[in-house]
């Protein structure tokens, strides 16, 4: 029978619950079963792509194309499983589907309700996810806290499925216990009263995940678990630590992956966690660094690490598997408009990355960055919109074609060397912006000559995409007569999907998002190359 476990925040968001569910997952796989994540969004919104990073995070593509929220990306980092957007659920995905259902008689004349309907169709969705990966585990996040309104329809999914099979329903509640300053111990009475709401929907959790920023005592193991009436084994102490992916090691040193199981009802297959130990350890004894700028503009709303999340892990990975330490500088583009004197900062970084993005905001100061990078010999690596402004610096620069520019900033430009993908027009007339981007996984076929040929070893490829420009096919013959080389094209030629210098020591630009598959025991092969050359 396939275990459902939910995991529900308590006290307050963005304390690391999705870090905590890809980490059961993966303590799972470890014992030697099939695992599979999803993500339950409590917005209307249908998907994540319509939402500004710099207020929600990064929005991570799926292979299939699925605009999702960051904790997708996590999943994948972590299983490495490929999430589709049969892992990822909205509230708006879950009217919407009532709604066309109810248009269209498929309800036979009965009247559509809130309750139960709504939660059916969660059910129905998770139970889809399950058998599309044959998991004989679901780990199911619910985004937000217990105590939050829009979640107690999920909450009553999740109550009706533990209704009918009380065996194999289980619930992982994380919780905050803050440390007041002038106290210096960690609080349980807010957890205490998260669990409390818990109850109060039906539910009792089965693990607590003490988040916090230091250990818990045994003495606040014994308050929650008399609270909570669960035994103290399932008490999990959750401090801040060192990397996220000290996570799964810390919490196999509580015993919780023996102890889950036992809970579950399932015996360990296997046990293997050691690679991933072993990446544990050699993260923290790492002793030379290799320090890499960001050169983007969506620094001053959320945190950057939210906004770039899969760049700043792949850089990361690749840090590590060339055994440096990676040091990250955030360098706002619009700061080099403002005082041109600062892109001098670019002399004391290893390397630069130019991350995606859209519109003209901060575009002239990160092709200040791109053109000192190219100048200076400095390596660089452009994603998406950095594949365009590289495009657009050389043409300026190099071609001579002082006005070039992208459609995106002027469309009507008569020197557009990146514009509108053809098919994309109607969308931006009809104001069809939701999930009509080129998204997901797309081949690419790699010029044999070139770096990135000798970075992945082989020449066909198949990476992720999230974007409606491209270089305009009428400027590729200039671009190569002055020496920009087209390293990847999609296989019937029409798209660039890599550019590159030859005679640079790296610079590499490429229209895709090679992040969203980099893993931290491997890397990603041209994040891996990037770092390998920023590091001499």
């Amino acid at each position: 029978m396939t275990k459902y476990i939910f995991v529900v925040g308590g006290v307050m968001s963005s304390v690391g619950k999705g870090v905590a569910a890809a980490s059961i997952s993966k303590i799972l796989q470890s014992k030697g079963y099939r695992v599979s994540n999803i993500k339950c969004d409590m917005y209307v919104n249908i998907d994540a792509g319509t939402i500004r990073p710099a207020e929600h995070g990064e929005v991570f593509v799926g292979e299939d194309g699925v605009e999702a929220d960051q904790d997708l990306g996590n999943y994948e980092r972590f299983t490495d499983q490929i999430c589709t957007r049969d892992n990822y659920i909205t509230t708006g995905q879950v009217y919407q589907e009532v709604i066309r259902r109810e248009r269209n008689l498929e309800y036979e004349g009965e009247d559509v309700e809130v309750v139960p309907d709504i939660p059916n169709e969660i059910i129905r969705r998770i139970k889809v996810c399950q058998k599309k990966n044959n998991a004989d585990v679901m780990v199911i996040e619910f985004g937000g806290t217990v105590g939050e309104y829009q979640v107690l329809l999920f909450l009553e999914a999740a109550r009706m499925m533990k209704m009918k099979d009380p065996k194999n329903v289980f619930f992982v509640m994380v919780s905050y216990l803050p440390t007041p300053s002038l106290l210096g111990e960690p609080k349980s009475k807010p957890t205490q009263y998260a669990i409390r709401t818990l109850n109060s929907a039906g539910l009792n959790p089965d693990f607590i995940l003490c988040r916090g920023d230091r250990p818990v005592s045994d003495s606040i193991k014994n308050t929650i678990s008399n609270v909570c009436s669960l035994p103290k084994e399932r008490i999990i102490s959750a401090p801040d630590v060192h990397s996220i992916y000290d996570v799964p090691v810390n919490f196999e040193a509580e015993k919780l992956g023996a102890v889950l199981l036992k809970t579950i009802g399932l015996k360990a297959k296997k046990n293997d966690l050691k690679e991933w130990q072993a990446l544990s350890a050699q993260i923290k004894n790492l002793k030379k660094e290799v320090t890499i700028a960001i050169v983007g503009k969506y620094f001053n709303f959320k945190s950057c690490r939210d906004t770039y999340i899969s760049v700043i892990e792949a850089i990361n990975h690749a840090s590590w598997h060339n055994n440096r330490a990676p040091k990250i500088l955030w360098l706002d583009s619009e700061e080099f408009e403002k005082n041109q004197a600062k892109i001098k900062e670019l002399s004391n970084v290893d390397g630069i990355v130019v991350p995606g993005g859209f519109g003209g905001r901060g575009t002239e100061g990160i092709m200040m960055a791109i053109q000192y990078a190219r100048e200076h010999k400095k390596p660089f690596f452009g994603l998406c919109y950095g594949l365009q402004l590289a495009v657009i610096e050389f043409a300026r620069h190099i071609c001579g074609i002082r006005h070039a520019t992208t459609g995106e900033i002027n469309p009507k430009s008569s020197e557009q060397v990146i514009h509108i993908m053809p098919e994309q027009i109607k969308n931006l007339e009809d104001k069809n912006y939701g999930a009509t981007m080129r998204l997901g996984a797309y081949p690419c076929i790699l010029n044999r000559k070139s770096k990135s040929f000798k970075a992945y070893g082989q020449e066909l490829i198949s990476e992720r995409h999230r974007h409606r420009y491209e270089v305009n096919n009428d400027y590729r013959d200039i671009l190569e007569k002055h020496g920009l080389l087209l390293a990847g094209l999609s296989p019937d030629k029409k798209l660039v999907e890599i550019i590159e210098l030859p005679a640079h020591p790296f610079f590499v630009a490429t229209q895709f998002h090679p992040e969203f598959k980099s893993r931290p025991i491997v890397g990603h092969p041209l994040f891996n190359a990037f770092i390998k050359a920023s590091a001499k």
